[in-house]
């Protein structure tokens, strides 16, 4: 087995001194925070601390699980709650040469089973009860699916069990052997694929982008220069883990400080308030949806949230008026990346940037990252203001798609520049503003929602002849799912329909909120339906209804 180097870092040092840090995974910074600093607060939760010691033990407990599943490289379904114990199993995934595949916790059951299929992960990793509700039905339905499927049950505890199905559809359980492993596998090094994690596009099914440990801690390096970062920073982390901002905010950046991360299963206005006061909690992240909620409470009215230093927010359009009235009431500078999943980060706003640039911008195009241009003829755009869908190409990039060779050519240029959907305007002085979206995505509080896909779930519904999805403005969540069909039954309601896609395990975010029933849908000169009529006349009925 390889043995893990020494390192001697001190807490706060990644933010002076992050050169240091070049090909260190988080698996060895938390075995090395669990010697040098093992009764150290590493996760706090509403009703729990977890130690840097205790965080250690978990990920060697799972990383015991998965042991027993067989050795060699693998992939492992990671289904876990947005707690200290996801990270762990991150943790335990690399220590045992395994790919982590990173699945929301909101998750319904053909989502899961989706992401498990296509990275033929064989093992999942999960707990017993997931945002209050008992896994055992889910995980009977997935091994339905996937004969073969070995589970692990996990709690930040580091209590694990194994259960795996034989041949012949008996149910075992086999004890687990806890063993420390080396911080890091022969399998990996820092630059090699460790995770992936969905992303929806316009082909309707998730896709899995990979992951690797450096680009997340270049990412870390410029999230911590941007915010000015110091060795005492207590963290929130709001934001979903599996997904990339949830990762380099909790996974990634408070690791590699040593800092204290304080996280919730369930996202909870009141109670995020609570701990920002009780935690002092100096580094906020979450996505506009989560902040806004935050300036609407009652709550915040009188709680002390002077302790709060910045916040980096995003996954959606930052309102300017919003975050001035943040930055008013809690003296926090508000901070956002630009970028994807994909790509990482393009554009950074950081707490030397005067008002205009970091309330009204993205900020200025990262150093190391390159920017390309292009018109709706896909020819390059020059000239000291770009206006256009963007292309990058830098050391913050993931390595594609998983195994999707068509995807990855929606994905790059010919040159192999990787393409955003957006349509962005980049000013003389490399500021980026988003004026728009090719890519037909919802974002609703931040999480991107594939409008092909909501289609596709809503249509499987029998009275439903044609649907087009939209995303109608919403004052909170920046936009809400819309669903406009054609339907042999015109009283179809988002009541009746949310019935028959739960009963179906659609995953929450993919539940229209609102449904309209049409005669007919609009449709454009080529014969396909001509969304911005069909997402005006759904703002319209909206409007009518108050």
């Amino acid at each position: 087995m390889l043995e893990t180097k020494t390192l001697d870092f001190t807490v706060g040092e990644f933010a002076t001194n992050p050169d240091r840090f070049a090909g260190v995974s988080i698996s060895e910074m938390v075995r090395h925070w669990s010697e040098t600093i093992p009764d150290e607060t590493a996760f706090v939760t509403p009703e729990s601390r977890v130690s840097w010691k205790q965080y250690d033990a978990a990920a060697d407990a799972i990383a015991s699980a998965l042991d027993l599943a067989g050795e060699g490289y693998g992939h492992v379904a990671v289904l876990l709650p947005d707690t200290a114990v996801f990270h762990a199993a991150l943790c335990a995934a690399f220590r045992t040469g395994r790919v982590a595949v990173g699945i929301g916790s909101r998750s319904g059951i053909r989502e899961i089973s989706h992401l498990i299929a296509r990275s033929e992960a064989s093992v999942l990793v999960t707990t017993r009860t997931l945002r209050g509700v008992d896994t055992a039905e889910l995980v009977a339905s997935l091994r339905a699916e996937h004969p073969g499927l070995d589970v692990v049950f996990a709690d930040e505890r580091a209590d694990v069990s194994f259960e795996r199905v034989s041949a012949n559809g008996e149910l075992t359980s086999l004890p687990v052997e806890l063993k420390q492993f080396p911080a890091t596998s022969p399998c990996f090094v820092t630059s090699a694929v460790s995770m992936l994690n969905s992303t929806s596009g316009t082909t309707g099914l998730p896709k899995l982008v990979t992951q690797t440990e450096d680009r997340w801690v270049g990412f870390s390096e410029i999230a911590a220069e941007a915010a000015a970062i110091g060795p005492d920073e207590v963290f929130l982390g709001a934001v979903p883990a599996p997904f990339g901002f949830g990762l380099w905010t909790s996974h990634f950046l408070p690791a590699l400080l040593g800092a204290r991360n304080v996280v919730m299963e369930r996202f909870d206005v009141s109670v995020m308030i609570e701990l920002i006061e009780r935690e002092r909690v100096t580094a906020l992240n979450c996505v506009s949806t989560q902040f806004k909620m935050l300036l609407r409470s009652e709550a915040a009215e009188s709680a002390d949230l002077s302790s709060l230093r910045f916040m980096f927010t995003g996954g959606e359009a930052v309102p300017y008026s919003e975050a001035l009235a943040f930055e008013q009431r809690t003296g926090a500078a508000v901070l956002q990346f630009y970028g994807s999943n994909e790509t990482g980060a393009v554009s950074v706003t950081t707490v030397s940037d005067g008002s205009d640039t970091r309330l009204k911008t993205c900020g200025h195009v990262i150093d190391r990252m390159q920017v390309r241009v292009f018109d709706d003829a896909a020819k390059e755009v020059t000239g000291s203001v770009r206006r256009g869908q963007p292309a990058v190409n830098g050391p913050l990039m993931c390595q594609g798609y998983w195994g999707d060779v068509d995807a990855n050519d929606e994905l790059y240029t010919d040159d192999g520049w990787m393409l955003l959907g957006d349509i962005v305007e980049i000013d003389e002085t490399g500021r980026v503003r988003v004026v728009g979206r090719k890519a037909d995505i919802i974002i609703r509080g931040g999480k991107n929602i594939s409008a092909v896909e909501v289609e596709e779930y809503v249509r499987a519904h029998p009275s439903v002849e044609l649907v087009a999805v939209v995303g109608v403005d919403d004052p909170l969540f920046g936009e809400k799912v819309c669903a406009v069909v054609v339907s042999a039954d015109d009283d179809l309601s988002s009541v009746d329909l949310t019935a028959w896609l739960q009963s179906r395990g659609v995953t929450r975010e993919y539940i229209p909120e609102y449904v309209m029933t049409v005669a007919e849908l609009p449709m454009a000169a080529g014969g396909k339906v001509a969304k911005g009529e069909v997402k005006a006349l759904a703002q319209r009925r909206i409007a009518e209804l108050g």
